[in-house]
């Protein structure tokens, strides 16, 4: 974590409370210095005034640092002064001075922000600001985009993890007519039930035990903008019914408040669940699921598109080269019908991951049909040492023998640890994807088995 400005209390309070390594400096000129240097997860100034030379450091490190959460500490108590600071990419605000439980909650959520946004693979690059793909398939998405884009009614966004539903939804917004505004993003999957309300609606000094200051909510922040609730399939019952008088009434409070306030927002949501068999089953109401059904648009699956594979493997390719620092690499024809023949359950983003894996961890000019083999093998050999139990094809047949679940779990998350890292040559950020979790949670499981 860097420190803009930071004076001793609250620098006192992250060191006591937060316990999360950082490095100072005074002004902001310094700090774009040392953030070309090395990477920060969180970056937290304490501005005299959110004035314009404020939000422009925080555009500026947005924009060249996206996986970076920008925190702002200032006395400024004008609303309007907040939201632009929100809209000009600062993750969260706190008004001076502040509770250091509060400041100590803040740093934690940037940090955990930040390492999702690093642990995901960047989403799919786009020629045009739309989804890459010149199959019939993506065509039509591509029509529909459009006409989703010319209207202001709510978007739902249906289709199987890793399909690219986030970039149709960026899409979206910046073919909108909103598109000067902001785009906030809430992952209603990644918030526990407590925090999603106070998040999206904010709340008021005093409106809980910790709330020692004024938060504006997610709502409020994309005035002017487009709000994108990603999995809304995962919000629990009783924020179904707040939700539907937003989108419905366009109206919230905030928490601990009696005024009313309107919604200046688009709402475009997201969800790979099957909402029909939710709402007969009664895990998602039915008059939410009509409200949000307006303009539905339907991602397909990679096996629907396979025509697309070797434009993405080539797109993928050139962009992981280039950020790896690698002269520019291609594909041969055999390597790339290979791609083509496998079925990619995760889709888009499954193939991004694989796509990267070859080109960080390969050498040569060019990627060959021997390379995917090799990462193919690799990959199934790693599930059955990452499992400890042998995985099923036409010729083997599993282990009858059963441990204890206690050991048999704990005997497999090392030996998993294990082989991510010795697969990915000791690289971290790598082996966290390989294994479908944050780098923070890689770290804690790797100090709890001793492994460095």
């Amino acid at each position: 974590m860097l420190l803009v400005g930071v004076d001793a209390g609250s620098r006192s309070a992250l060191d006591e409370a937060s316990r999360v390594a950082f490095r100072e400096c005074k002004d902001a000129s310094t700090a774009l210095a040392l953030l070309d240097e090395q990477p920060f997860e969180v970056l937290l100034a304490d501005c005299a005034a959110l004035d314009s030379q404020t939000l422009e450091f925080v555009r500026t490190t947005i924009e060249k640092w996206p996986e970076t959460s920008v925190i702002l500490l200032s006395t400024e108590a004008n609303v309007q002064r907040v939201v632009e600071a929100m809209q000009a990419g600062a993750s969260d605000y706190l008004e001076l001075p502040c509770d250091p439980k509060q400041l100590q909650h803040s740093v934690q959520k940037a940090v955990a922000a930040s390492v999702r946004r690093s642990a995901q693979p960047t989403v799919e690059p786009s020629a045009g600001d739309v989804l890459l793909g010149d199959s019939r398939a993506m065509q039509t998405v591509r029509e529909t985009l459009a006409r989703a884009a010319g209207a202001d009614a709510t978007v739902l966004i249906r289709g199987e993890s890793g399909t690219g539903k986030e970039l149709a939804a960026r899409t979206i917004h910046r073919q909108s007519e909103r598109a000067s505004g902001p785009l906030v993003v809430v992952q209603c999957a990644a918030l526990p039930d407590q925090l999603l309300e106070s998040e999206l609606f904010g709340y008021e000094r005093g409106a809980f035990t910790g709330a020692t200051q004024r938060k504006l909510g997610r709502v409020e922040v994309a005035r002017g903008g487009t709000l994108f609730l990603d999995e809304i399939g995962d919000i629990p019952a009783p924020m179904q019914v707040k939700l539907l008088r937003l989108l419905q009434e366009r109206e919230f409070e905030r928490l601990g408040s009696t005024e009313t306030l309107r919604a200046d927002v688009r709402f475009v949501t997201a969800t790979h669940r099957d909402l029909e068999a939710m709402v007969k089953t009664g895990d998602f109401r039915e008059d939410l699921f009509y409200r949000i059904n307006v303009l539905t648009l339907w991602l397909p699956p990679l096996r629907a598109r396979r025509d697309d594979i070797a434009l993405l493997a080539r797109e993928f390719t050139t962009d992981f080269a280039r950020r790896a620092g690698k002269p520019t690499l291609e594909i041969t024809e055999d390597a790339l019908r290979l791609l083509r023949s496998q079925r990619w359950p995760g889709n888009v983003r499954q193939l991004q991951n694989f796509i990267e894996r070859l080109v960080v961890l390969g050498e040569g000019t060019a990627i060959r049909v021997k390379d995917v083999q090799r990462e193919l093998s690799d990959s199934a050999r790693f599930v059955t040492q990452a499992t400890g139990f042998t995985v099923l094809t036409s010729t083997g047949a599993a282990d009858d023998a059963v441990a204890p679940l206690s050991d048999e779990v704990r005997a497999a998350e090392k030996k998993a640890l294990i082989a991510a890292l010795e697969h990915t040559r000791g690289n971290r950020q790598l082996a966290a994807r390989l294994l479908c979790i944050s780098r923070a949670t890689l770290y804690n499981k790797l100090a709890d088995y001793d492994l460095g």
